[in-house]
């Protein structure tokens, strides 16, 4: 019986370490490729805790990484190497969904999303001019859905006073 009970437990902690492979394998190749650290940011493991008790907006959890002044390497800014740089996340459990990128300002956002089922992890990066933003977070379906067919509701649940699409 604790046989049984112990390689249940090696299996599920083993799933839960995969499940955040993408996130750690993304921060690790921006700090590498490069050359800078994520910003520390205080009181996030606070924050998280929150987020997991009170389930704001479906969300079950979430990591956060914010990294600055990625101007000072000489590859920031290539497009065709940072899009190198985010293929190789989409070779595991996540699957890409949406790139867009901006010619004008030179900003590039990624989304990648897990398999559906009651709850998926979505990974959303962006970059600026001198920072990059890379968030992945574990949403309800029922209420992602709900939030995608109805923006503004969104948008005032989130404080959001002069939204674009009453403009």
């Amino acid at each position: 019986m604790r046989v049984r009970l112990l390689s249940v437990l090696l299996v599920a902690s083993a799933a839960a370490w995969g499940a955040d492979r993408e996130f750690d394998q993304l921060v690790k190749g921006i700090e590498t490729h490069y050359g800078t650290s994520r910003m520390h940011i205080p009181l996030m493991g606070a924050a998280n805790l929150f987020v997991k008790v009170a389930h704001p907006a479906g969300t079950s959890g979430f990591k956060l990484a914010v990294f600055q002044n990625l101007d000072s390497s000489a590859e920031y800014g290539n497009q065709a190497d940072l899009d190198r740089l985010m293929d190789r996340l989409g070779t595991g459990s996540l699957h890409p969904l949406i790139r867009v990128r901006s010619r004008r300002d030179g900003e590039s956002t990624y989304i990648f999303t897990g398999d559906a089922g009651k709850s998926t992890r979505m990974l959303i990066a962006t970059f600026q001019r001198r920072e990059a933003t890379v968030v992945e977070v574990t949403v309800n379906m029922d209420t992602l859905m709900e939030t995608i067919a109805h923006p503004e509701t969104a948008g005032k649940a989130f404080g959001v006073t002069d939204p674009w699409w009453d403009r």
